[in-house]
């Protein structure tokens, strides 16, 4: 796509990376088949391509408005539409840069600045923690949005305490200690089970997600400097083989560390290694699955006489942003678990998207109720993802459990070692 950068951006970071990104766009529509908002919404200024236009024109010079800044909101950042790129159009960078541009230029009004402030500094924020507990605690007096976003409290069970050769570090991420702590617990338990321990440093904290997302492009930097940081020792020292992530939205981040700050003099090359280390948790189930059918040789037949059947929603900074696709089913299944995905539009975003429940409630719930109509047809007992925003979502639409793979797996893994049926 021919791009003519207007001077305030023609020799910027940020508008030379934006226009590399659009020269790829060849403007084929591929990616509008495939986009949830555009399913929802059939307007072509809702879909990828239609955005890619509002983002060029800005950087051309054209004055944004609230318009464009509602288009640009609206985007999910599932990037699906990466998925479907036969030019490998790096979108979800552009739409970073281009919400950021906006928000620069077009003021929002009052209420809308006050939520999204609110969300940025409180989601990531020590009192995090205790605002969860109280919540938790008069749950069943909040209003019902407020109650789909407040979980019941979690037994995290204990936290294994054997040491091993192989060590990993392990996010906790900013909201998941206080809202499923029982997912980081399952996690040290299943690689303990595995022959590897699991490292958490204090100091790292929220992976900058929610304040870059949220156009604080400062705010999100210094929360990967400070991750960086604080692994940096571990790394260093060779003490630890990868950096260990089981919130795909945390991973899908923290993997793009080095894209982010590759500007940074003083962290570009720590940023690009940190990225090269973190894997999803799925990354190292095919060596969990050997290990573990290697120590407990009547565990397949155990899960398939004993498992409930799973249905599975892949997230979109697993399957899109990661590009990790069909790892969790076909290893889950090597375990003797039965698990599938929907046999429909399992590509397409469940509506949690981080913040956008929140910020976009009604285009939200449409999507989690569709996605819930495909889930639900197959049946299972339990629906299991990899990302604690689609946990949340999903379970605030369905009677279902909706459960991390890694906390299932782990109680499969204790229900085995008592003797006792899953």
């Amino acid at each position: 796509m021919q791009t003519t950068l207007s001077p305030e951006y023609k020799n910027s970071v940020e508008g030379q990376e934006a226009e590399a990104i659009l020269r790829k766009c060849v403007h084929c529509g591929f990616c509008t088949a495939t986009c949830p908002t555009y399913q929802l919404l059939g307007d072509e200024l809702d879909g990828p391509r239609g955005r890619i236009y509002l983002i060029k024109q800005v950087l051309e010079g054209v004055a944004p408005t609230r318009k464009t800044q509602l288009h640009l909101d609206r985007c999910l950042t599932c990037r699906n539409c990466e998925s479907t790129c036969p030019s490998g159009v790096q979108y979800g960078h552009l739409v970073d840069i281009g919400r950021k541009i906006v928000d620069d230029k077009v003021p929002r009004p009052a209420g809308e600045r006050a939520l999204r402030w609110a969300l940025k500094e409180g989601l990531p924020s020590p009192l995090f923690g205790p605002a969860m507990q109280l919540g938790q605690a008069v749950r069943g007096l909040l209003p019902q949005a407020l109650q789909n976003k407040v979980p019941a409290p979690q037994n995290a069970g204990a936290w294994p305490t054997r040491t091993h050769a192989r060590k990993v570090l392990m996010l906790s991420g900013c909201v998941q200690p206080s809202m499923m702590p029982g997912i980081n617990s399952a996690t040290a338990r299943v690689l303990d089970a595995a022959g590897i321990q699991t490292i958490v440093e204090g100091n790292a904290g929220c992976c900058g997600a929610v304040k870059f997302h949220l156009n604080d492009h400062k705010g999100g930097k210094a929360h990967m400097r400070a991750n960086i940081d604080a692994w940096w020792p571990h790394v260093e020292s060779g003490a630890v083989e990868a950096i260990i992530m089981n919130a795909s939205g945390c991973g899908v981040t923290v993997k793009e560390y080095g894209h982010i700050l590759q500007h940074d003099a003083a962290y570009a090359a720590k940023a690009a290694r940190i990225s090269a280390l973190t894997q999803d948790l799925s990354e190292l189930l095919p060596e969990i699955a050997t290990q573990l059918k290697a120590t407990q040789p009547g565990l397949v037949q155990a899960l398939q006489a004993t498992a409930p059947p799973l249905a599975f929603h892949p997230p979109c900074t697993l399957q899109h942003g990661q590009q990790l696709k069909g790892g969790v089913e076909q290893h889950l299944g090597a375990l003797g678990f039965s698990i599938r995905t929907a046999s429909n539009e399992a590509h397409l975003c469940c509506g949690s998207a981080g913040t956008y429940s929140v910020l976009q409630p009604e285009l939200a719930y449409q999507l989690r109720d569709r996605k819930l109509g495909h889930l639900n047809a197959q049946e299972a007992e339990v629906i299991v993802s990899a990302n604690i925003g689609c946990i949340t979502h999903l379970q605030s639409g369905t009677s279902t459990p909706v459960r991390h793979w890694v906390e299932v797996l782990d109680a499969a893994l204790q229900a085995a070692g008592a003797g006792k049926p899953l």
